[in-house]
């Protein structure tokens, strides 16, 4: 069953996800980024290359023809058949259809009103049907 952990309260989502990223990959690990808005794919997209001068977080759109190669793909599509199947870090606002093909998903969520209160009802519906839940309070920068 899919491990799910809430990331709150954060304040920048793009630089928070690249944090998230660069830690996974340092434990090896292969990681999806979903978001059903582009612009902030694109900005995501942006935001790995130059994140950190010491650290190469290689990544495609899970669409490209070099994603079984990928260790960190990026989707705007939860339709899409994935590579792999370790994290799922979900910065949208709806819960993405494919989550539970993941042994782990990690949710971000803004302070940002409108995104807590869905993050509110996507815990409720995790929490509704058994999958284990941890909760982390961003802290302040």
């Amino acid at each position: 069953m899919t491990r799910i952990d809430f990331h709150s309260n954060v304040p920048d989502k793009i630089g928070y996800a690249c944090r998230l990223v660069r830690k996974a990959r340092a434990a090896d690990c292969r990681v999806v980024l979903y978001s059903d808005d582009r612009a902030q794919l694109a900005a995501l997209d942006q935001a790995l290359w130059a994140f950190s001068e010491l650290d190469f977080l290689p990544h495609v759109m899970a669409e490209d023809i070099l994603a079984t190669q990928t260790p960190i793909l990026l989707t705007s599509n939860d339709q899409v058949a994935l590579p792999h199947h370790q994290i799922l870090i979900n910065l949208s606002s709806v819960t993405p259809n494919h989550f539970a093909q993941f042994e782990r998903m990690i949710e971000v969520v803004s302070s940002d009103a409108a995104d807590a209160v869905a993050g509110r009802e996507r815990y409720r519906f995790y929490q509704q049907r058994g999958y284990p839940l941890s909760h982390h309070t961003a802290e302040p920068t």
